[in-house]
């Protein structure tokens, strides 16, 4: 039996050695799910499937005569070497050549599921509730052993030192966290007493951050009466949850300074508007001291007398206006009176003219006068009496 005995290193490079010849090129396909370009130059990325993972290093260069820059997600076929690193016994696959084999299945499931869910309104802007000014209490859904809650907790205390916050827990990362997340988020609605949620975690690579992909996490969220705030990974990750949250932070950091208010500003503006309220309360009380300094009493008898002047005054102007209407009107009467007797007839016959008549009526014309009728000639002053001797 200790023909067969090893130790560690001498069993990893019998291993190498039989990687060396078996497997001395591979061609694998799947989807890249992190990379990390080193300073070095080197990138070290995980390539897996809906089963497996494998880890994989591309030299610097190797790297460098890539036309193209890899993306997690992408679905590629690398070619290589597999190797063991004897350090920590970890089988990686060197890669000699990488290409692209189309979008990789996680990515194309999740530009489906981003389409479907933007038609049915979940990331409509018109949806998204304001974040209230001063909330009674914060709710924080995420790991409590993470990160992001001791970002948040040191930024709330340094805000507003005792702020109340209601932490919901939950997994932030693995096959249960969708689940948890969206329960998280339900139960800190239904305790009723916060009334804005966080919810999210920090950084990581995408599959690191895929939860707050899932349709559970994304519907929790855009059903949520209270609003919510997004709070997944750095700046630069965006997630659906992202899009569905009432407003996107970009770190648990910044999350915790949107949703708590600053004390100081606070006490700073208190203490401005009060100052404001006692200047413009002083303005007041001058103005209504003037106003009572200028008010003098008066005796009754005084104000007495001094009504009935008024009344003296009156019965004069009432007195003016009414002669100065009795001479328009006399004025318009004597205009009037004019304008008639120029109309009138007995004006006419001042002026010389006689009025000739017959049984009554005046004459215009000699039509219907015979020889021998009788006339009446009305003067000015007086009347005659003729008889017709001949017409023309």
């Amino acid at each position: 039996m200790e023909d067969h005995l090893y130790t560690v290193s001498s069993l990893t490079r019998a291993l190498q050695k039989l990687l060396e010849t078996d497997f001395s090129t591979v061609h694998v396909k799947g989807e890249l799910g992190r990379i990390t370009r080193h300073r070095s130059g080197h990138w070290y990325m995980v390539i897996k499937d809906q089963r497996a993972v494998l880890n994989a290093v591309m030299f610097r260069g190797m790297n460098r005569r890539l036309s193209w820059s890899p993306a997690v997600g992408d679905l590629v076929v690398a070619s290589g070497n597999l190797d063991i690193y004897p350090p920590n016994g970890q089988y990686n696959l060197v890669i000699r050549q990488l290409r692209k084999a189309g979008l990789g299945d996680m990515q194309a499931r999740l530009e489906a599921l981003k389409k479907r869910l933007a038609a049915q309104g979940l990331f409509d802007p018109r949806r998204k509730k304001p974040l209230p000014d001063f909330p009674r209490a914060i709710g924080v859904a995420t790991s409590p052993t993470g990160a992001a809650f001791r970002d948040i907790m040191r930024v709330v205390h340094e805000r507003f030192p005792g702020f109340p916050m209601v932490l919901s827990p939950c997994r932030v990362q693995g096959t249960e966290a969708a689940d948890e997340i969206a329960t998280a988020i339900q139960r800190l609605h239904r305790h009723g007493r916060a009334d804005v949620i966080i919810v999210g975690r920090g950084g990581g690579s995408a599959e690191d951050l895929w939860a707050f992909n899932e349709e559970r996490v994304v519907r929790a969220i855009a059903d949520c009466p209270v609003p919510v705030v997004s709070a997944v990974g750095h700046e630069v990750d965006v997630t659906l949850s992202d899009l569905a949250a009432d407003l996107r932070a970009a770190t648990p950091s910044h999350a915790a300074e949107l949703v708590v208010p600053d004390r100081n500003l606070l006490r700073r503006n208190i203490r401005e508007l009060a100052q404001r309220l006692l200047q413009a309360s002083r303005r007041q009380v001058e103005i209504r001291r003037t106003g009572l300094a200028s008010l003098k009493l008066k005796h009754p008898r005084r104000r007495i007398e001094e009504a009935r002047i008024r009344c003296d005054e009156a019965e004069i102007r009432l007195g003016q206006s009414m002669d100065r209407n009795i001479a328009a009107e006399r004025a318009r009467l004597a205009q009037l009176s004019g304008r008639l007797r120029a109309l009138s007839p007995l004006a006419v016959l001042e002026r010389g003219y006689a009025i000739a008549m017959k049984d009554g009526k005046a004459l215009r014309n000699t039509t219907g006068i015979q020889r021998g009728d009788a006339l009446s000639i009305r003067l000015a002053k007086g009347e005659l009496q003729a008889t017709v001797n001949e017409t023309a």
